[in-house]
């Protein structure tokens, strides 16, 4: 990645927090949180279970609204728009990735992939044949008709990341990606995670209980209790 590029500021949270009300009772699960992400970056926030990670990538991808703060993505705040533009938001500038796979059981990697080209209006031609360099790209040329359940867990998570990439977006945000996978399953997500990075300049923001995992990528932050405590 150039200086220039690592210099820019792709999103900006500001006092961020989050606060559940189930009756009387009110949870706080993300306090103040001040995070910015730069363009092309890796970025760890490693935290145990219930600390509050999963709530603060959910925020930072508009799939809950904060009880205060704010998300910038390019000065823009995500939360101010309507829903229509946040999902089209989502399809054409972000990427996502969870520690269960979530294809879509009754399609193949290819059209799993194709996916979110065809949501965002390409021609079929034109989506399956993007989709079948993307799965090349992530070495899985021999699965392109293979379903899901024809996949091991590392390969079916080549095909997540696949499938987040597809769109080339400006960052992918992956909650555990490697949680659920076997050390070199796990390690081998890890690697293709660097090299998409280095050659498509995406940024990721990787949740993780991981800390050798947190450690390999380019900056961490730790989440004790819902709260951003800088580097591990």
């Amino acid at each position: 990645m150039n200086n220039l590029k690592e210099q820019k500021t792709l999103m900006v949270c500001s006092n961020l927090s989050r606060t559940y009300q189930e009756g009387k009772l009110s949870t706080t699960v993300l306090q103040g949180v001040e995070l910015t992400i730069k363009e092309g970056e890796l970025l760890a926030i490693v935290g145990t279970s219930g600390s509050g990670k999963s709530t603060l990538l959910h925020l930072l991808g508009a799939l809950d609204k904060p009880s205060g703060g704010n998300v910038l993505f390019e000065g823009k705040d995500i939360h101010q728009l309507s829903a229509n533009k946040q999902a089209k938001w989502r399809n054409q500038s972000l990427g996502f990735v969870y520690q269960f796979h979530h294809l879509l059981s009754e399609f193949t990697a290819l059209e799993n992939v194709a996916m979110p080209l065809l949501i965002a209006g390409s021609k079929i031609s034109v989506a399956t044949q993007k989709a079948q360099a993307m799965l090349e790209r992530v070495g899985l040329k021999d699965r392109l008709k293979h379903r899901p359940s024809e996949l091991s867990g590392g390969e079916r998570q080549r095909v997540a990341l696949a499938r987040a990439l597809i769109n080339e977006p400006q960052l992918v945000l992956a909650d555990e990606p490697t949680g659920n996978l076997d050390a070199q399953s796990a390690e081998n997500v890890y690697q293709l995670i660097r090299t998409l990075n280095q050659e498509l300049g995406t940024a990721f923001v990787v949740v993780t209980h991981d800390k050798g995992l947190a450690a390999k990528l380019n900056r961490q932050e730790h989440m004790v209790n819902g709260i951003l405590q800088g580097g591990l």
